[in-house]
């Protein structure tokens, strides 16, 4: 590149002033920048590098490569370099170049000490758990209003998110049941069959499925599909500031956007659990009829004496505080996304772990308690 094409001046006192012009595109080559280390090693006091630029002057990726380079330089040697006299599309791309030359030498986090790091975790724990309380506070005091009919409550929107949590789910309930109930009746088989005692695959199925099985199956797959879809609405209206908005006009969100998605979950998944209840038995009718050679009239007795009016009960009872949880989980975590990408993802995400887990630690307290009383 001709020496031209980059004038110094030093008439500034602990200043070096460089002017360019002429063609700086990459096609016409790198310039590696060796006159400007010159110059500052015969001028070892300047302690600030300015810009001047000609209308001429010709640029592209080329010109943002030398910069970089000549940027780099001077911070090891304690040089300021101004960039205001150069191009403002050239200060932009300087930016966003060196801001990502940050991120990349970020230097490594301090190590921290198992007291601190168990310590951040009981606070993050504690804030979670003052989150929950103060969301189910506000949900109580949203249910009272729509009780006495003062709250925010479009009961088309309601309809339509019953449809979604009943109507929408209806095919992968019945597929997942039906084939629960099948593999149960295969897994029950290989014992009974030891014992001829094949009919009693009725029972097994039938107190299996309409006690607990068909309330956790129904749970984790709207777990998955209904709860999941709450948190990513919620969480793209919080990144969108719709949720904003929405306090500002003075609606209330938990009104006008929790309380139906609650409400219709829970009340639609006992009639979901029901449904799933029938579908488990008839897998299990299907097994032992094809394949045991089992008599179909004989199957439906047993089954109707071995699941008592109890058992249904205590299935209804999983199904309402599955409801809740998953309900509750999708729009807590949904309301709490940041407002980016990854946080959608991550809000979607943690509603599904938080609902599932959820549902495991329920039911083993429901199975304790059902058994302390005996029934």
């Amino acid at each position: 590149m001709p020496s031209e094409k980059l004038v110094f001046d030093c008439s500034i006192p602990k200043t070096l002033l460089i002017k360019l012009s002429g063609d700086w595109q990459i096609s016409s080559g790198l310039f590696s920048g060796s006159e400007v280390t010159s110059q500052l090693v015969s001028h070892p006091d300047i302690a600030q590098i300015n810009f001047s630029i000609s209308q001429e002057l010709k640029w592209d990726s080329g010109l943002i490569a030398f910069l970089l380079k000549l940027i780099k330089e001077c911070g090891q040697k304690n040089i300021q370099v101004v960039r205001e006299g150069l191009p403002k599309e050239a200060q932009k791309l300087l930016a966003l170049a060196l801001k990502e030359h940050e991120k990349i030498n970020l230097p490594l986090k301090e190590q921290k000490s198992f007291l601190e790091e168990l310590g951040e975790k009981v606070l993050q724990v504690g804030e979670g758990l003052r989150q929950a309380f103060d969301f189910f506070g506000d949900l109580a005091v949203s249910l009272n209003r729509v009780m006495t009919g003062k709250a925010y409550f479009r009961w088309d929107d309601f309809m339509l998110l019953v449809r979604r949590c009943g109507v929408d789910t209806l095919l992968l309930v019945s597929l997942i049941s039906l084939l629960v109930g099948m593999v149960l009746a295969f897994v029950a088989s290989i014992q009974l069959k030891m014992f001829g005692a094949q009919i009693y695959i009725a029972d097994i199925v039938g107190i299996a499925m309409v006690r607990v099985l068909s309330a956790v199956m129904t749970g984790i797959i709207v777990s998955g599909r209904i709860g999941a879809s709450f948190a990513a609405e919620l969480g793209m209206m919080e990144s969108n500031e719709e949720i904003d908005a929405l306090k500002t006009l003075g609606v209330s969100p938990v009104e006008f956007l929790i309380l139906p998605r609650v409400l219709a979950l829970v009340l639609m998944m006992p009639i979901l659990t029901i449904y799933a209840d029938l579908m488990a038995i008839l897998g299990g009718f299907l097994i032992s009829i094809g394949m045991f050679h089992l008599n179909p009239l004989e199957y439906l007795n047993h089954t109707q004496l071995a699941v008592k009016l109890s058992y249904v009960w205590i299935g209804l009872i999983h199904s309402f505080v599955f409801g809740v949880i998953i309900a509750v989980a999708g729009c807590l975590r949904g309301m709490g996304c940041k407002r980016n990408a990854a946080g959608v993802g991550n809000a979607t995400t943690s509603a599904v772990v938080t609902a599932i887990t959820g549902i495991v630690i329920a039911t083993a307290i429901i199975t304790f308690i059902c058994q302390v009383l005996g029934v």
